[in-house]
């Protein structure tokens, strides 16, 4: 069932994961072209513009972005985060649920096989792909920056895995809310409501003092991109906090699928 799971998973894998590469390369291609000492100027006089809060939102007051390195550690990092928070959601909303939107859960009941190892089979198989995308945006971005010019190689291993932190967590708790749910229509709405709501309460917690309490209600929080640029380390309470929220909602999802009842 695993390799069931990953052929009809796959072509999703593939366009998501295109995206970003996509993404990346047009600026390992011509990132090198528009920085010249005019752009760079210009850059910087629009930057003295910006609130410290602002730039503080986006790691520009920590990184400069007149580098490909610089441009990653700050927006590239943030086009990363969404992107997989947006997979990783969709897939969790949809991987249980489309047995019951396409009928093919009357076909896997006849077999039999018990629920617990269709959910289990799922969560290896989106895990892989979470992982794998990750994995392969990390290497493809290596690889550019081998290419195009110097840059911290232990921190950008850091970054290029605090992806995963927010992404399984994120595909967990989409995935019990499917339990609760029968069309997958219903469910992408939510899990892209979901994403922006969290990157939004992240980015506001860093704008005010007055509203720093909103990280605590953010999934993003545990990324904790400027904790890795500052001190090229990964919070290891944020990987506890991220395995436990995954775990949590996964036996949610175990108890809550085993009485649903299924159409």
């Amino acid at each position: 069932m695993i390799r069931r799971e990953l052929k009809f998973n796959f072509k999703s894998f593939v366009i998501w994961t295109s995206i970003l590469i996509a993404i990346f390369l047009v600026v390992f291609l011509i990132y090198p072209y528009i920085i010249t000492d005019d752009t760079v100027k210009s850059m910087d006089e629009l930057m003295s513009v910006f609130p410290p809060e602002v730039l503080k939102a986006f790691n520009m007051d920590m990184s400069s972005i007149e580098t490909v390195y610089g441009w990653l550690k700050s927006e590239g990092f943030m086009f990363v985060l969404l992107i997989v928070g947006f997979y990783s959601s969709i897939l969790g909303g949809n991987i249980l649920l489309k047995e019951e939107n396409d009928k093919t859960i009357e076909y896997l009941g006849a077999i039999p096989i018990k629920r617990s190892k269709i959910i289990t089979n799922k969560i290896i198989v989106s895990i892989i792909y979470i992982i794998s995308m990750v994995l392969l945006l990390g290497i493809f971005n290596y690889i550019g920056l081998l290419v195009s010019g110097d840059f911290e190689h232990k921190q950008f291993i850091y970054l290029s895995i605090t992806p995963i932190l927010i992404g399984i967590p994120l595909f967990a708790i989409n995935l019990f809310i499917s339990t609760f749910l029968h069309k997958t229509k219903k469910t992408i709405g939510i899990s892209l409501g979901m994403v922006f709501i969290f990157y939004l309460f992240n980015v506001l917690s860093e704008l005010s003092t007055n509203v720093e309490f909103m990280k605590y209600f953010s999934i993003y929080t545990l990324a904790d991109v400027r904790n890795v640029i500052s001190n090229v380390s990964i919070n290891m309470v944020n990987v506890i906090i991220s395995v436990l929220i995954t775990i949590l909602f996964l036996i949610g999802t175990y108890i809550r699928y085993g009485k649903k009842e299924l159409i």
